[in-house]
């Protein structure tokens, strides 16, 4: 009895899924698995010595737990997981709030929270729950016809960004503000007012960097150096860019980069130019193609959706997708300052995976139900 009840819900999941998006979720986790391994293997047996497969496991690990992650929230009842945002947001914000008290330190930002089996990164959980507590706010009946919602989100926006401003966390800060602005949009906001509160927030992010100059040098040395290339280290981005180029389109093969042994933290950072040095530019652009085609999807079921919370909720969750692809690959391009910035699925990172499994649980949850109307 019980056995027939597990195959007719695993038959009604698969019936109601997106199965193109999945598909192509799954597609990322593989790719970022076999990734994984190329870019780790020399790291951990040549320069750290320790078995070629160390970090390879650990990325294993951490991917087994985000896909099971993934797996239950989409398969969650809709109503109940719209009910449990505010709590797991509330969580994942206290995390936040915690990282300037216990956090840990590296290299001059403190980021993670040690929870001994492995380092946290909070806001990587965060970030999908950002979004959809700022839609809760836009979409709350008491504010829906008011522009009081859209000055709730923009102090929501603040609180956070002060958070990250402290670790420092430029990338995250830039990330969370471009999908806050597309999720706002989306949801009627005039451009006026759009540009008024972005001002607001320029404002504010230009007084600290000149009032706490040396709290925020790690940014200011960064934005200094991207703007003028005569000045600072522009070591990490100028060696991604030759690897690019080196590996044409076609690549240098598999384990004949040398990226990943020469810049730090290459494995989370600079994933985009290890791939294309060693497998060529062609891939990169497939797998970015990946990226661009889940959130076609996304935005594509959006038009078939009737409740404005799912609606406006798969827009900004599709933003904040292609958004964090596109400053990795900016970053890994020379385009942008370097941020830090991990791409989704496939860097190296176990608060990453789980972020990121999070974010496609939702999307896979908001879009059941509807694939029959478009396919």
């Amino acid at each position: 009895m019980l056995e027939n009840s597990f195959k007719f819900k695993l038959l009604d999941y698969w019936r109601n899924i997106d199965k193109k998006i999945l598909l192509s979720f799954l597609l990322l986790f593989f790719l970022g698995l076999f990734f994984s391994f190329s870019s780790t293997s020399s790291l951990a047996g040549e320069r750290l010595n320790k078995d070629y497969y160390f970090f390879f496991s650990k990325h294993l690990t951490f991917a087994i737990i985000a896909l099971l992650i993934m797996f239950c929230i989409s398969a969650l009842d809709t109503l109940l997981l719209k009910k449990l945002i505010i709590p797991f947001f509330i969580i994942s914000f206290v995390f936040l709030i915690l990282v300037p008290i216990i956090g840990v330190e590296v290299k001059g930002a403190k980021r993670w929270l040690n929870l001994y089996f492995f380092r946290l990164q909070p806001v990587e959980l965060l970030k999908p729950f950002f979004i959809l507590m700022t839609v809760k706010i836009l979409t709350f009946e008491k504010f829906k016809k008011t522009q009081m919602r859209y000055f709730l989100s923009f102090l929501l926006l603040t609180f956070v960004i002060i958070l990250l401003a402290g670790q420092p966390d430029l990338g995250q800060s830039i990330l969370l503000t471009g999908s806050w602005i597309f999720t706002i949009f989306i949801s009627g906001v005039s451009v006026l007012y759009i540009i008024g509160l972005f001002s607001i927030f320029i404002i504010l992010f230009t007084s600290l960097l000149f009032f706490l100059p040396e709290k925020f040098a790690y940014i200011t040395s960064r934005l200094i150096t991207f703007l003028d290339p005569d000045q600072g280290d522009k070591f990490q981005s100028l060696a991604a860019l030759d690897a690019i180029k080196l590996g044409g389109l076609t690549g240098q093969g598999m384990g004949e980069g040398i990226l990943k042994d020469s810049v730090p933290e290459a494995h989370t950072d600079y994933v985009i130019a290890i791939i294309s040095e060693e497998y060529g530019s062609i891939v990169s652009i497939m797998i970015i193609s990946i990226f661009l085609y889940i959130s076609f999807r996304i935005i594509k079921n959006c038009f078939n959706q009737d409740d404005d919370f799912i609606k406006i909720s798969l827009c900004g969750l599709a933003a904040l997708l292609i958004f964090q692809t596109f400053i990795h690959a900016g970053v890994n391009t020379n385009l942008i300052p370097p941020t830090g910035m991990t791409l989704p699925f496939l860097s190296y990172g176990g608060s990453s995976l789980i972020g990121g499994a999070i974010l496609a649980g939702v999307i896979l949850n908001y879009t059941k139900n509807k694939t029959h109307l478009y396919d």
